[in-house]
């Protein structure tokens, strides 16, 4: 009998466990994936590959993004993040935060080098604007020898498709498009003054790149709206989150997060409407894994920060108002880490 315990026990614990990882995967993730903790960082909390930037589905394969000797590396101008560096048939390098460049090594392993393949040392050379004597190398864990520029190990991002994207840029907070210093490309790195800043797509290739104002004008568009969850550092409450429009997030005590449920219906809702579900690899200042999605009873979706809903509230006038903090002693605005802020506005 206690052995039959045990095993019901077991299989309970693992069904809890299951399910709690889904709060955060599957049907429930937002943007495109499940969240993968970077190596080093802690045990992976999921499948997929958005601890790394990963989106919709399987992350392209390496040979996508044309893995492998990196050629003579060139130095490319960009309206959005200055002087950056590319391969030899155009592609953007990066760096990790997470790795060290003294001495050199990455702290990409795994999945995370599924979808940021490690660029090879072989046959790499310094095109113009680079300085030769910056390139090296690092052995990695499988014994290939990895490129590095300053001690920093290079990568591609497998979701970069084309000569020119610039997609991995700010993933997690801790990729970053290389500059011809090893440090992370930034706008005013000598791209000129032009406005091209489309956070998905890139630099621009080919024609584009040169278009003039129309095309600029569009990234600079698309610009305004890839900062989807912001920090705001309110001066009573401290960091907490707002959406693209500056409105603050609040999340109900009412609501749970595991199994994720709102109890804001029918009329809760002409006061507190519910927050949009947002791309989370355009998510900056804040963990990914902490972004997800809600389907609602009406069959919308609703974004979650660490599971719970999250909502906005009409009382809020202007951005970084906050009037709805506290109210009824249920309603309370998100920190940056995902945690009600109980503190009074």
């Amino acid at each position: 009998m206690k052995k039959m315990r045990r095993g019901v026990f077991a299989g309970s614990a693992v069904a809890v466990l299951m399910l709690t990882a889904a709060c955060g995967s599957g049907e429930n993730s937002a943007g495109k994936g499940d969240s993968v903790q970077p190596v080093g960082d802690s045990k992976q909390a999921g499948s997929g590959y958005d601890g790394y930037g990963g989106g919709s589905g399987a992350v392209p394969a390496a040979d996508a993004v044309k893995a492998g000797p990196a050629g003579e590396l060139k130095v490319k101008a960009s309206a959005e993040l200055g002087s950056t560096v590319t391969d030899s048939a155009g592609f953007t390098l990066y760096r990790f935060d997470k790795d060290t460049p003294k001495p050199p090594k990455s702290n990409c392993e795994g999945d995370c080098a599924t979808a940021w393949p490690a660029v090879s040392a072989d046959d790499a050379s310094a095109g113009e604007g680079i300085d030769k004597s910056l390139l090296g190398s690092v052995e990695r864990a499988d014994g290939t020898k990895q490129l590095t520029l300053a001690g920093w190990p290079v990568y591609r991002y497998a979701k970069d498709t084309k000569a020119g994207d610039t997609l991995g840029e700010g993933v997690g907070g801790t990729w970053h498009v290389l500059a011809p210093d090893g440090k992370p490309a930034k706008a005013g790195g000598g791209a000129g003054s032009g406005a091209d800043p489309s956070a998905g797509g890139g630099a621009g290739s080919g024609a584009g790149a040169g278009a003039g104002s129309g095309a600029g004008q569009a990234g600079g568009q698309e610009a305004a709206k890839a900062d989807p969850i912001s920090v705001n550092r309110n001066t009573k409450l401290g960091p907490i989150l707002s959406d693209a429009e500056g409105r603050t997030l609040y999340r109900f005590d009412k609501d749970s997060a595991w199994p994720m449920k709102t109890n804001c219906l029918d009329a809760c809702l002409n006061t507190w409407k519910p927050a949009k579900a947002v791309d989370k690899e355009l998510v900056k200042g804040i963990p990914a894994e902490l972004v997800g999605t809600f389907k609602r009873p009406d069959g919308t979706e609703q974004l979650t920060i660490d599971c719970w809903p999250v909502y906005t509230f009409t009382g809020d006038k202007e951005a970084g108002d906050i009037n709805g903090q506290g109210k009824q002693g249920v309603w309370f605005a998100v920190s940056d880490k995902g945690k009600k802020v109980t503190a009074t506005g």
